[in-house]
């Protein structure tokens, strides 16, 4: 017999679910079904009929808008703060964005018909997740806002602030050719402006690892636009509630494709 696993509602697990009251808690949490995300992974494509919201705990996914001519650019990402695939409870369905797993890790999945359930009894679930989705899509506007007005430099540090507040660690896995694809951008000037960082001595970069080391000086550097997404996140999104959940272990990986330049870049430096 299979000893349930039992931990705390601290991350890298979801801090939607940890939000969420017992009783909501207890009616979702047979339903989820742990997951394995690995860098490169597509969880939907754009216009695909979504079947069920994915909750990264220690993963983090980008959402990407694919352009006619081959290019790309990173509408917003998503970690532990929330969850892929909003189109499911805002009536849609379907979404243009694509989601591809960024940096890998472990998450939950909830099918399509439980969630369409829960949210429709109109309780904390309901609302938790309405406000995500308000939280998140000020993350997609603000991205378009310093897409168009702030440097390359200002983007990278918003990119890297954003990254860090859903990991566990100051490190990030990523090559410099993927964070360019993410920021719509040439990787020249994403190599130049990690350059300056480096040199200024707020991260190290070797390898496709970039490691923080000074966190305040980055805040600093960085454009008006990532304190209003965490602003704006930290006043929609409660705290973790705390309390001792059973969680079950991460031993499948869902059914998705490889991402093409992402599977290409994470092999380069």
């Amino acid at each position: 017999m299979q000893v349930p696993c039992y931990a705390a509602r601290t991350p890298p697990h979801n801090k939607l679910l940890a939000a969420l009251p017992a009783t909501d808690w207890e009616r979702v949490a047979p339903s989820l079904r742990p997951v394995k995300l690995r860098p490169g992974e597509v969880i939907y494509e754009p216009g695909a009929t979504l079947d069920y919201l994915v909750f990264p705990s220690s993963a983090i996914v980008s959402l990407v808008y694919l352009l006619a001519d081959g290019g790309s650019a990173e509408l917003a990402v998503v970690g532990n703060d929330g969850a892929v695939g909003i189109a499911l409870f805002m009536g849609g369905g379907t979404t243009l964005s694509r989601a591809v797993v960024q940096s890998g890790g472990s998450g939950y999945r909830l099918m399509a018909h439980v969630l369409r359930r829960e949210f429709g009894r109109g309780e904390e679930f309901q609302h938790l997740l309405l406000r995500y989705a308000q939280a998140l899509l000020t993350q997609v506007a603000q991205t378009a806002v310093c897409n168009r007005h702030h440097s390359i430099d200002q983007q990278l540090c918003r990119w890297l602030l954003l990254t860090l507040d859903r990991l566990p660690s100051a490190e990030i896995s990523m090559t410099q050719e993927l964070i360019a694809n993410m920021l719509g951008v040439r990787r020249e000037g994403i190599t130049d402006a990690a350059g300056k960082l480096q040199r200024a001595g707020l991260i190290h970069y070797s390898r496709g690892h970039i490691h923080v080391l000074d966190r305040a000086q980055l805040e600093c550097r960085c454009c008006e636009c990532y304190a209003v997404v965490r602003r704006e996140s930290d006043r929609l999104l409660p705290p973790p509630a705390g309390r001792a959940v059973r969680l079950p272990a991460v031993d499948q990986a869902p059914r998705s494709r490889r991402y093409g330049f992402a599977e290409a870049a994470l092999g380069t430096g």
